[in-house]
């Protein structure tokens, strides 16, 4: 059902965000399941602080190689096949980590769970991008994006104190969202046929057509503006899976109870969402997304410091919700700035939005890898902290660089 310019009837197209948001949710349970009970995987597989980094850090390391294809791939198959088998096959990978029994088995699964992951990332904005002109798609990308806010957020104030200990662990927990993860492949295929709504074809738009494989990653690469999107990308991703990675064990390190730390961690996760929400709201209205990139920026990277300084005061608490609503901020921006960009537009969004990633998690993975590495050869958690507020700060740098 088509409205009177040829986009689908918004309701209805909201109502597919809204399902296709709870594959986020899904993803972002699963994701952080093994942040939240990473000091107990540590014990329980004999692993050291640089192994636990790593394997935090894993499923960003994955979008490297694989984030252009997967984006080019979206790009034609479709965002409702795209993320029907994001879900099989990140659900797959997190029964299979339920089963590990040391680093090697856990990685191998937790980097097929990054394989899944990437449908996921870029089904979402293609699916936004067919069903909502390019000045329209803030909101609908704040709405999958507080479904992954909502994952993250369960994983660490329901998994680990709650759901976990209930199952009996965290073996179980891993294993049955998994499964969870796997039946809602199915449903989410329900939903696409009974929402009855019909994206913007190619023969409707050739600005959704997308030309061959070479020349739609030689358009993205050139692209200089898109150049600064990827910078952004990199250095938000540094500071939010660096935090989300490792703030429980920095807080449990510094004298918290594991309930508490989690809790703290699900306030970082609520401003996240706060941020993800509020910000391209108004830098929409106010046609100023380069500003919103450097404040976001700013804050995240004096949120970080507040954390590093303020040990378990409410210093370190005012920190944590500065740097969550600082790169939540950042997070719906960087997806959707592409489909705006000239040489780029909707047809585009799923390549544009895989090279952000292919680069950007470098940063994804960097983050959380430095701060245990540091650790290890440290034998403190601050100068970790310092390298994620120095990417608040090269966020910011990148946004004044921009156009407009």
């Amino acid at each position: 059902m088509s409205g009177r310019s040829g986009w689908p009837d918004r309701r209805r197209a909201y109502a597919l965000v809204v399902a296709g948001a709870a594959s986020y949710t899904c993803l972002l349970f699963v994701w952080f399941t093994l942040p939240a009970y990473l000091s107990v995987v540590a014990a329980d597989l004999g692993l050291s602080s640089t192994e636990a980094g790593v394997l935090a850090g894993a499923v960003p390391l994955t979008y490297v190689p694989l984030a252009l294809v997967s984006g080019l791939a979206v790009d034609r198959i479709g965002p409702a096949r795209s993320l029907a088998a994001g879900l099989v096959v990140f659900g797959t990978a997190q029964v299979g980590r339920s089963a590990a029994t040391g680093f090697r088995s856990m990685l191998a699964f937790t980097l097929l769970l990054g394989v899944g992951a990437t449908a996921i990332t870029f089904g979402l904005p293609k699916l936004v991008a067919v069903l909502f002109p390019p000045e329209g798609t803030g909101l609908p990308s704040s709405l999958y994006l507080v479904g992954a806010s909502a994952g993250t957020a369960a994983a660490f104030g329901l998994g680990r104190p709650l759901v976990g200990p209930w199952l009996g662990g965290w073996r179980p927990l891993f294993r049955w969202s998994g499964a969870v993860a796997v039946g809602y492949a199915a449903i989410w295929l329900a939903l696409v046929r009974l929402a009855d709504v019909e994206p913007r074809s190619a023969r409707d738009d050739p600005g959704l057509a997308p030309g061959s494989l070479q020349g739609d990653a030689r358009a993205v690469l050139i692209h200089p503006e898109l150049r600064l999107v990827v910078l952004v990308g990199a250095t938000y991703l540094l500071v939010i899976h660096g935090l989300q990675g490792w703030l429980p064990t920095v807080l449990e390190a510094r004298g918290l109870s594991a309930a508490r730390a989690g809790r703290a961690t699900t306030l970082l996760v609520g401003a996240n969402a706060v941020g993800i929400l509020a910000v391209p709201a108004v830098a929409d209205r106010y046609d100023a997304r380069r500003t919103a990139v450097v404040a976001c920026g700013l804050l995240a990277a004096a949120g970080v410091l507040a954390v590093l300084a303020g040990g378990t005061t409410l210093l370190a608490a005012a920190g944590i919700v500065g740097a969550g609503v600082g790169v939540g901020g950042l997070s719906p921006l960087v997806r959707a700035i592409p489909p705006d960009l000239d040489g780029v537009g909707p047809g585009l969004t799923g390549a544009a939005v895989g090279l952000v990633f292919a680069v950007g998690e470098i940063g994804g993975f960097l983050g959380p890898a430095a701060v245990g590495t540091l650790h290890d050869l440290t034998g403190s958690y601050l100068p970790g902290l310092a390298v994620l507020a120095g990417g608040g700060a090269v966020a910011a740098a990148a946004g004044l660089a921009m156009d407009g």
